[in-house]
């Protein structure tokens, strides 16, 4: 008998060894070990390449047990493994993680969720030597305690198993991402330098802007609230690309999610940006399935932007559903088969009409709208969903006089130096995602500002978590001044981003 390593795309994607044995008896392939439908037909597949590569299947009877056999497993992931045991059948094997499918030419192909696979198991193991599709190798080398070995098809299986010439196929080049990472406290970061959407293309709205500033840095949420083509969509969709560079978790988490969403993505210096349609399920939303657990766009939104534009128009449930995810940034997907956590730590992003017409806040173009349909507008938005906006931004009105400001590259620029100032303190989470218990330390006011938040506790009515927000958007103004205690005018900034409501 004879031993591979593989992962099960399962719920809890656990270890399973791949083991061969040839008996005496009719010819014949069998797998066992509660395999689904992709594996059982992986047979024909695997028989395919094998053949292609001049390979004559042994008079023997075949028979792959996928250990332990009481877990279910599924994906075709499962192939080059069982195929690379066939083919070293009379030959000594040492121990590897063999994870690809196979091509009936034989060559070796990765799949959607292969990347996730591998994040999974660098979490498990303190160190694995993974054999992969060469289409992958150089991605999957990123990942940390993972050796990893790239083959082309399985005549390159026969040369790395026989031979022992590991050395040939492993991949230690740097994936050109990181060939020039910023290094920030110890710790590598890739800056993005690709605006494709630029500020200056906002004219006026210099409150709106200074916001963008504000939760780009801090991974802060934010209201605007305008008449049509005041700048709302303008400004949310420009924010990605001027928040703080990724770590190298923060990459891999993003690809890992994207490949369970069936996107096979390359590294990217960008932050993921999601804006679903108001039209949007609730599945879509926040994930689902009928039996399996799915992502949706909460979770894949993670460490980038979540934009809802027409924020009224989007369903009362799905509305009432994001108070979760906005408030311990993860949401728990429960079905028949599956119970799933994923991490939806984004800046929340809403932009909405003052009104059903959008001209309430106009002061040229007159209000069609009654007091009654405002009101019923305005209530589609729950006071609990508007205490977990960090910013509330009143759009202005667009004017001759208006003119551009800064670039995407300037304010980039600000955030990265404020970036760097919080990261010189020990913070590790962004402003807007500290939990209570850090605010203490890292939240720290003087004097005249502690008696600023006394006032507006009891003039705002503010509660405990509107409290916590408007620490949280001070500490980010704090820093963009570099000023370790929250100053007057901090918080001062800050409160003026709350909604009166």
């Amino acid at each position: 008998m004879k031993k591979l390593k593989c992962v099960s795309f399962d719920d809890n994607l656990d270890l399973i060894d791949v083991e061969s044995v040839f008996t005496k008896g009719l010819p014949g392939f069998s797998i066992v070990g509660l395999a689904n439908t992709a594996i059982k037909e992986s047979v024909e597949r695997i028989k395919a390449a094998l053949i292609s590569c001049d390979f004559t299947l042994p008079a023997r009877k075949i028979t792959i047990n996928l250990s332990p056999s009481g877990i279910p497993k599924k994906g075709s992931h499962f192939d080059l493994a069982i195929a690379s045991l066939i083919l070293m059948q009379n030959d000594d094997i040492d121990e590897f993680f063999v994870l690809g499918e196979l091509g009936l030419d034989g060559s070796i192909k990765s799949t959607n969720e292969l990347f996730s696979l591998l994040l999974f198991l660098s979490t498990k193991l303190k160190t694995a030597r993974v054999v992969v599709p060469k289409s992958i190798a150089m991605k999957a080398s990123m990942i940390p305690n993972l050796e990893i070995y790239g083959l082309l098809n399985l005549d390159e299986v026969g040369e790395f198993f026989k031979e022992k010439n590991y050395e040939k196929f492993r991949v230690n080049k740097a994936h050109p991402l990181f060939e020039k990472p910023l290094i920030i406290d110890n710790e590598i970061f890739i800056e993005n330098s690709d605006f494709k959407l630029d500020f200056l293309d906002i004219k006026g709205q210099e409150n709106a802007k200074r916001a963008c500033l504000i939760a780009a840095l801090g991974m802060h949420n934010i209201l605007f609230e305008g008449s049509p083509g005041s700048g709302k969509s303008m400004c949310a969709k420009r924010l990605v690309y001027i928040m703080p560079p990724q770590n190298l978790k923060e990459i891999l988490l993003q690809n890992a999610y994207l490949s369970l969403n069936s996107k096979n993505c390359e590294f990217t210096k960008e932050r993921a940006f999601r804006h679903p349609h108001h039209t949007s399920t609730m599945a879509s939303i926040f994930g689902g399935g009928v039996k399996n657990a799915k992502i949706g766009e909460v979770a894949l939104a993670n460490g980038g932007v979540l934009f809802f534009d027409e924020f009224p128009h989007f369903s009362k449930q799905v509305i009432e559903s994001l108070r979760e995810p906005l408030q311990d940034y993860k949401i728990h997907i429960s079905r028949v088969n599956s119970k799933t956590t994923y991490e939806t730590k984004f800046s929340f992003i809403a932009a909405q009409n003052p009104c059903p017409c959008g001209n309430l806040f106009s002061k040229n173009l007159d209000c069609r709208c009654s007091e009654i349909e405002i009101k019923k507008y305005k209530n589609r938005i729950s006071a609990p969903i508007m205490d977990r906006i960090d910013l509330y931004v009143a759009m202005d009105e667009i004017s001759k006089d208006d003119k551009p400001s800064f670039s995407s590259k300037e304010l980039s620029d600000m955030v990265l130096n404020a970036f760097k100032f919080g990261k010189k303190r020990g913070q590790k989470e962004f402003n807007g995602k500290l939990c209570d218990e850090d605010l203490k330390h890292f939240c720290i006011l003087d004097k005249d500002a502690q008696g600023v938040l006394d006032v507006a506790i009891s003039r705002f009515k503010l509660s405990q978590r509107g409290i916590n927000k408007s620490l949280k958007v001070a500490r980010s103004c704090a820093d963009l001044d570099e000023s370790e205690l929250i100053k007057k005018e901090h918080l001062l900034n800050a409160l003026s981003y709350r909604q009166r409501i």
